[in-house]
């Protein structure tokens, strides 16, 4: 029989649930799924009302139209917006990383186009990340200032070790979803235009397998390799913070909305 609830929809997020399969979408497609603090505070209350709901068998994130998301919004509409609370969004992207991976069901990100930012955090905390192959993968924080936060600096290096971490982390680099995939920072990578039909029978396998063993293998393959993301979290926070009151913050930003090169001069 096939079960379709609704949950509660808030601005530029979906949810809904049928057969099992609690979707939940991103919905900024103007801005390639930029993320606020509320769309991020949904993203964690979902996961939280999908752990205690016997009717989820497994969750799919993803993004309206051609983007997964572009990480946290820093247009100049974004940071001058009355909402806007740095801390806030630090914390509910926390929250959000730390939902997913507690969930005691598996969560399939499906990533069709870019992945940036603390968008990458919340696709690589699910546990089967699909990509098309139109995707990229960007850890864009220092071309503003920043460093990465919502847990990167652990569930990347989880993925790829060390040395690559830190090539997508200092140097900024755009990784196509081909060379992700060889990478092993996500699970598969498809043709565009098998993208669709690819997610759908994984998410039904899954959907259909048994719960208790894939909760049980998820909290034990998560225990054995995220040890560092608690440990991550305090450490980008606190980072973060100091680096959201800086000269280069304060340049990088306006640069991007100019679109050009930043000059940094702090040291």
């Amino acid at each position: 029989m096939t079960v379709t609830r609704e949950y509660p929809d808030v601005k530029d997020v979906s949810v809904s649930l049928q057969d099992g399969v609690l979707s939940v979408t991103l919905n900024r497609p103007d801005s390639l799924n930029s993320l606020t603090q509320g769309m991020l505070v949904a993203i964690a209350d979902a996961m939280d009302l999908a752990a205690g709901d016997p009717e989820v068998r497994v969750v799919r994130l993803g993004g309206a139209g051609r983007g997964f998301s572009s990480g946290a919004g820093i247009s100049e509409e974004d940071q001058n917006a009355d909402s806007h609370d740095a801390e806030g969004v630090l914390d509910a992207a926390n929250r959000a990383v730390a939902s997913i991976v507690a969930l005691p069901k598996p969560v399939v990100a499906v990533v069709q186009g870019p992945a940036a930012g603390v968008g990458v955090s919340l696709a690589l905390a699910c546990d089967v990340v699909l990509a098309s192959d139109a995707a990229f993968f960007l850890l864009a924080f220092t071309k503003i200032g920043l460093m990465p936060d919502g847990g990167a600096s652990a569930l990347v290096a989880a993925n790829i070790g060390r040395i690559r971490a830190m090539r997508l982390a200092l140097l900024a680099d755009r990784l196509t979803a081909a060379d992700a995939y060889d990478w092993g920072l996500i699970s598969a990578v498809y043709p565009a235009d098998e993208f669709d039909a690819a997610v759908d029978k994984i998410i039904a396998k899954l959907r259909s397998g048994p719960a208790v063993a894939l909760r049980e293998t998820k909290q034990a393959v998560n225990a054995a390799t995220l040890t560092e993301l608690e440990g991550a979290f305090a450490r980008e926070r606190k980072g973060q913070l100091q680096l959201l009151v800086s000269g280069d913050f304060r340049e990088g930003t306006k640069a991007f909305q100019q679109n050009r090169r930043p000059e940094f001069k702090d040291a």
